[in-house]
């Protein structure tokens, strides 16, 4: 149904790098959400009226509230779709994370709400009133929130969104609930076994695991996370492909939400080239990553000197040394400055974030490595941590 929606809506509806397709497609699904959801409220309502179970007039709520949740998926990427202003210069791309996170906190919110009814329901079992056409409605009601779960996982995927991620996980956790309901619903008619609570504890639990997940997965974009290798990867193809490049490093990439990232990063380029020239080529990376990746970027050069081969050699024998020591471990900016007495290598070695070693441990192997090579030589070392190392 969504495909055929999508079809019948959206425009240029495989462009998904596009904002405005990716906003039209988080708009169609919260509208879907939440026609569906009232639907399954009406119903489960029903049911629960003319049954009299506590339960299933409770998961009608539940699937209200969910209408909620969709509403406010849908308003994320609207408001999320809104131009730069000069308040908020970069957009307002992150909305669309702050939705995500806030049907995370619905997602936990109802998991405690009824691990408390549950545990209600263990000290005080009411039996239930059995209905053929509630069983019906629930089963369909768990059918449909499957079908919501599903094409909101797709979409998501599709579009790269983590609100999108969060209401497939309300949709999976709602399912799970009503089956729940269902089970006990059965078990205290064929069985004579009254399993309310203890299923509503179970799926309390993995409602709150289910929320906490969600959460973690939305907040961590707010907080600011590493790039993708895929897209890290993607960066240095584009950048290397240039032949006037001879390696990038001090890569940063800054979220402003989907389809609004900031790159920045340092490009080494022969030092005896004419400087114009290389601005020119810049200048033609920056614009390929825009069209390319949707990407501002900012590019810094750095300029090695090719041309001597003494330091030429030297910077191949250092980096060899440095790879023994570790072969995550890259260096860059290799300088030499020769002086009466001693020369001083001066170059930048990159780390992981969670190298095993410290910084002052990997300083001190690679100045010990260096002056093992030559008596003269004084490793001059600046230590960086990198996500891209």
């Amino acid at each position: 149904m969504i495909r055929l929606l999508a079809k019948i809506f959206i425009k240029n509806r495989d462009d998904i790098e596009n904002s405005a397709v990716r906003a039209a497609y988080g708009i169609l699904c919260g509208a879907v959400g939440i026609a569906l959801n009232i639907l399954l409220f009406a119903g489960k309502f029903f049911a629960g009226t003319i049954s009299g179970s506590i339960a299933i007039t409770a998961d009608a709520f539940n699937n209200l509230s969910d209408a909620g949740s969709s509403a406010i998926t849908l308003m994320g990427f609207r408001l999320g779709e809104q131009k730069p202003d000069s308040e908020h210069p970069f957009g307002h791309g992150r909305i669309e994370y702050l939705s995500g996170l806030l049907v995370s906190m619905l997602i936990i919110l109802m998991g405690f709400e009824l691990a408390r009814t549950s545990v209600e329901k263990i000290l005080h079992p009411v039996p239930v009133e059995f209905s053929w056409l509630s069983i019906g409605i629930l089963g369909t009601s768990i059918c449909v929130k499957l079908y919501m779960c599903f094409y909101n996982r797709s979409v998501g995927r599709r579009i790269n969104s983590t609100a999108m991620h969060a209401t497939a996980m309300d949709s999976l956790s709602d399912s799970v609930a009503t089956t729940a309901v269902l089970i006990a619903t059965l078990a205290g008619h064929f069985a004579g076994i009254q399993i309310d609570g203890w299923c509503g504890i179970l799926v309390a639990l993995f409602i709150l695991w289910s929320g906490f997940n969600s959460g973690r997965d939305t907040l961590n974009p707010l907080l600011g996370q590493p790039p993708s290798a895929e897209f890290v990867a993607s960066i240095r193809n584009v950048v290397m492909g240039h032949p006037g490049i001879l390696g990038i490093h001090d890569l940063i990439v800054h979220d402003y939400g989907p389809g609004r990232r900031m790159i920045s990063l340092h490009a080494e380029v022969p030092a005896n080239e004419n400087v114009l020239d290389i601005h020119d080529e810049i200048d033609n990376i920056e614009s390929e990553l825009k069209q390319k990746l949707g990407c501002e970027t900012v590019i810094h050069m750095d300029p090695i000197v090719v041309d001597d081969g003494v330091t030429k050699e030297t910077r191949e024998k250092v980096a060899a040394l440095v790879n023994c020591i570790d072969d995550q471990i890259s260096i860059h900016d290799f300088r030499m400055v020769v002086g009466a007495t001693h020369t001083n290598l001066i170059f930048d070695a990159v780390v992981p974030f969670k190298f095993r070693l410290a910084d002052e441990q990997v300083r001190a192997k690679i100045c010990a490595a260096v002056k093992a090579l030559d008596g003269n030589y004084f490793a001059v070392v600046n230590v960086e941590r990198s996500y891209t190392a």
